[in-house]
Parts: structure tokens; C-alpha cells; sequence
């Protein structure tokens, strides 16, 4: 045998001896901790995975509670591969006529051989699987790229496969500047980091958060990268965000899955933060998906400056250069993606340079309509919104609320004083398919102080027609609105 020959054996025998939870490197599964194996499976589906030609290998079905409304639990499965992958479901209680699959994007097609599907992936991808159109208990699936390996070095703070809780009198997980935190594939935590006044931190890897409230909480926090981590949160707590980003700088998201069923729990929330981006995103949510304000929102702060009676020697500052990209959305409750409505009179902030680009949105419920909106944005408390991009969206379905909802005003409700006005917006490449009952959309202005000024819409379509002016698309205009344009 050759040398090459001998390297390659070796190599092989290596990848075979992880634990036996890989295959050649192309397949990986990952146990579920004792403290969850009864308390967190939901056994509506048996889902199983398997190289082509290799064994079968059953995936835990993690249940996962959607809808803030209804309290309902869905299911999802996660595993790893890189090459091809040959999936296989099977409903357990009651029959079903058909299949669908969200987003419409998704490259998956499921095949049906009597009660079971089977279903080819070639590449990684997260998506979820409705039978008989039930939205509420469907199968969701993160299959992912192999994540990055574990890094070394005295900086890395490891959790391996197994049951994780914090320090003792604490309920999240406490992470110093220059750390690199790793969870490896089976390791669930059962609670938060905090990241207050920390910089140059890095949280990777294939493991879950499990109900942990405000998973991910950035407070003046700069240089942080977090990424291929899975959030699961309930409705045990009001306002159980997948991620807030508030006060902070150069801030990096990608590959991040979350779940949240609770009041307020939005998805990713960023607020006074600049220099943000996030990408390659998987959200099922019971508030806003992705939301850019201009509110600081810092107890931290309130508390201390209560405490010595001395200010913030660096208040939050505007909200700028937020990028949002490839990401798939479902949001049970309010927006898919919003910028504004809150701010600081006594600080009024601007929100510029904001993006929003190859999104899907599978599903968008809100019956208030204060809230209702794929496309959103709202100028109140003083604040003013400039040059904002919604590019590429593709919206399959909204069961109720509004595809565009623009307005500068003074809401009552939420509102102590009037917004600056929105000057710049273009939503361009956006394809709705029209199913569903949405409500009439809205671009609204104030007064000549609060308008709604150079809005560009361009290539929208709704059910296959291009939408070229107002009453095309079921827009509504009124007020102070300067500088339309349709193309």
C-alpha cells in the first residue's frame, strides 16, 4: 500500500472513531441529555436520517412551543452533514392527504411511499414540513453544515455533549472579554449569556439553548461574533428575545436557529447599535423577527446612574450600518422585519443605513394593526429613519396583516410625542404570492415635520402581478407622503 494510500486509511478510521457520531465526516447526529429525554420529546413524527447506503439513525424529536396566541407545540429535529443526505418522516397520530414545505423556496421535495416520506438533501438547509396545511404542529428541520471545530487554546470556554446549568444563583452563563465559548453538538444549556461591557468574544457551535429567557443579551458589548447555535425558548418568560443587541458595536450574526412562543419575544432585536450584521438566520416567532430601534432600553444603565446619581459618561447613540441577509422567517405574532416605532424624546436618535436583503418570510399572523407588517417601519418619539433597504423578499403567505405598512406619526398608545419622518426607503424585488387574507397596506405621513419622503417601489409583484402604482397593490396613501415612485 502506498504512502497516500496509508494517510487516507488512517484518516478514514480516525473520522469513524468520533464516538461513533459521524460518518466519513458526511453525518452527524447528536444525543439529547438525560434531564431531557422524556421532558422535552414530542412524539408526533419519527424522523430518521442516514448516508446514502449507510444506517439508519433516529433523530430526537425536540418539541417546541410557537404561537403566543395558541400555545401550541410544533416539533424539530437538527443534525449535521456535508455531501448528501437521505431523510425519512413518518406522522404517528392520524392519517394526512398532503404535504407542504416552508419556505416555497426550499429546494426539499418529498416523496410519499404510503405513510412516510422521504426526502434527498444535497446540500444544508433549515425548513419545516406542514401536513394537511397544520401550522401550528409541523416539523421543523435544521439540517446544518458541519459546524467549525473546536478551537483551542486558555481563552476557550468548552461545553461538551451533556446537561448544562449556570453558576450557582445565576440564570445565565457569564462570559469575559477575549473568550471564545464552544458548544459542542449535544450539549444543551439551560440558560442565558450575558454580555455586558465585554469585548473580542466569540460563541460558536452545534449546541442549544434550552428555555432560557433573553438567550443572547449584548450590553455595550463590541467585537462579538455568535454563530450555529439553536435557541428554544417557551413562554415561561415575557420579552424571551433569541437575541438583543442594544449599546453595542461590530457586532457579527450568522447560522443562528431560534424558537420563541412568549409575550414580546421577539427574535433579534437591535436597538443604539452600529456596525451589526446578520446572516444565514432560521426564526420562528411569537413577536418581531428582526427589529432595528432606536430606543436605549438599558436598565443597566438607568440603575446605576440611580445608584451614584451620575450619568452615563457615553449615552447610547444612533442606530446605523445594520445588514440583514439570507435569512427564512415565520412569525406567529407582529413584523417580519421592522425599523423604529419606540425612541427617546429627551435623546431624540436616528436609524440610517439599514438593509434587508434574500428573505423569506413562510408565514406573518397579526391581528392588531398597530403591528401588522412583512415590510415595516415607523417614525415616533422623536426619531428619524433614513435610508433603509428592503431588497429580495419573497413572502408566501399572510394569514393576517400587512405587506407594507410606512408611517410617520404619533401613535397614542406607544407614543409621547411625533417621529422626525422617514426619508429614503426602497423596496425593491419583492414577490408576495397573495395567499391569505392581508389587510389593505399603508404608506402614512404626519405633517410636513413628520412625512414620509422618497419611497421607491420597485419590481413588487403580488400573485404574479407587477404592482405599478398604489391602487395595483392595495396601498393606501394618505397624509404627508413626498416623492412616491413606482418602477
Amino acid at each position: 500500500m502506498s504512502h497516500g494510500k496509508t494517510r487516507a486509511a488512517t484518516a478514514l478510521a480516525a473520522l469513524l472513531m468520533l464516538g461513533g457520531t459521524a460518518l466519513a465526516g458526511e453525518l452527524r447526529t447528536y444525543p439529547v441529555p438525560p434531564q431531557l429525554m422524556y421532558a422535552a420529546h414530542n412524539d408526533d413524527f419519527t424522523v430518521r436520517v442516514r448516508a446514502p447506503g449507510g444506517q439508519w439513525r433516529d433523530l430526537y424529536e425536540y418539541r417546541v412551543q410557537v404561537d403566543t396566541d395558541t400555545k401550541q407545540n410544533a416539533s424539530m429535529v437538527y443534525f449535521d452533514f456535508d455531501g448528501t443526505v437521505e431523510l425519512e418522516v413518518m406522522k404517528n397520530n392520524g392519517r394526512f392527504s398532503e404535504v407542504s414545505v416552508a419556505p416555497l423556496s426550499s429546494a426539499v421535495k418529498p416523496q410519499r411511499q404510503g405513510p412516510v416520506l422521504r426526502m434527498t438533501l444535497t446540500r444544508p438547509e433549515r425548513f419545516s414540513l406542514q401536513f394537511d396545511d397544520d401550522r401550528l404542529r409541523n416539523l421543523h428541520i435544521v439540517a446544518g453544515a458541519l459546524p467549525p471545530p473546536r478551537p483551542a487554546g486558555g481563552d476557550v470556554v468548552y461545553f461538551g455533549p451533556g446537561f448544562h446549568t449556570p453558576p450557582a444563583g445565576l440564570d445565565y452563563f457569564p462570559v469575559k472579554s477575549g473568550q471564545r465559548v464552544y458548544l459542542d453538538g449535544g450539549a444543551v444549556l439551560k440558560g442565558a449569556f450575558e454580555l455586558s461591557g465585554v469585548s473580542d468574544v466569540k460563541i460558536s457551535g452545534r449546541g442549544l439553548l434550552w428555555d432560557p429567557g433573553r438567550a443572547i443579551d449584548l450590553e455595550k458589548a463590541s467585537n462579538v461574533e455568535v454563530s450555529d447555535l439553536i435557541i428554544v425558548n417557551s413562554d415561561r418568560k415575557d420579552a424571551a428575545r433569541v437575541m438583543n443587541i442594544r449599546n453595542s458595536a461590530n457586532v457579527s450574526v450568522s447560522q443562528l436557529t431560534g424558537f420563541t412562543s412568549g409575550k414580546w419575544s421577539d427574535g433579534i432585536n437591535i436597538s443604539t447599535s452600529r456596525h451589526v450584521k446578520v446572516s444565514d438566520g432560521y426564526l420562528r416567532v411569537s413577536d418581531d423577527a428582526v427589529v432595528v430601534y432606536a430606543v436605549a432600553d438599558c436598565p443597566l444603565c438607568r440603575a446605576k446612574a440611580a445608584q451614584t446619581g451620575v450619568p452615563d459618561p457615553n449615552p447610547p447613540g444612533d442606530t446605523f450600518d445594520i445588514k440583514v441577509s439570507n435569512m427564512r422567517l415565520w412569525i406567529d405574532v407582529a413584523h417580519a422585519l421592522y425599523v423604529g416605532h419606540f425612541g427617546d424624546n429627551a435623546d431624540p436618535r436616528t436609524i440610517r443605513d439599514v438593509t434587508f436583503a434574500n428573505i423569506d418570510v413562510a408565514n406573518l399572523d397579526e391581528d392588531d394593526p398597530d403591528w401588522e407588517g412583512v415590510i415595516a417601519a415607523y417614525s415616533g418619539d422623536s426619531t428619524l429613519i433614513k435610508d433603509i433597504t428592503f431588497s429580495d423578499i419573497r413572502v408566501d403567505r399572510i394569514e393576517e396583516g400587512k405587506l407594507i405598512n410606512l408611517v410617520a406619526g404619533n401613535n397614542p398608545r406607544y407614543n409621547k410625542a411625533a417621529g422626525r419622518g422617514i426619508d429614503g426607503v426602497t423596496i425593491r424585488n419583492v414577490a408576495f404570492t397573495g395567499e391569505g387574507l392581508p389587510s389593505q397596506s399603508i404608506i402614512r405621513g404626519l405633517s410636513a415635520t413628520t412625512a414620509v419622503k422618497n419611497v421607491t417601489i420597485e419590481n413588487l409583484t403580488i400573485g404574479g402581478k407587477p404592482i405599478k402604482a398604489p391602487q395595483d397593490g392595495d396601498i393606501a396613501v394618505t397624509g404627508e407622503v413626498v416623492g412616491l415612485t413606482f418602477r
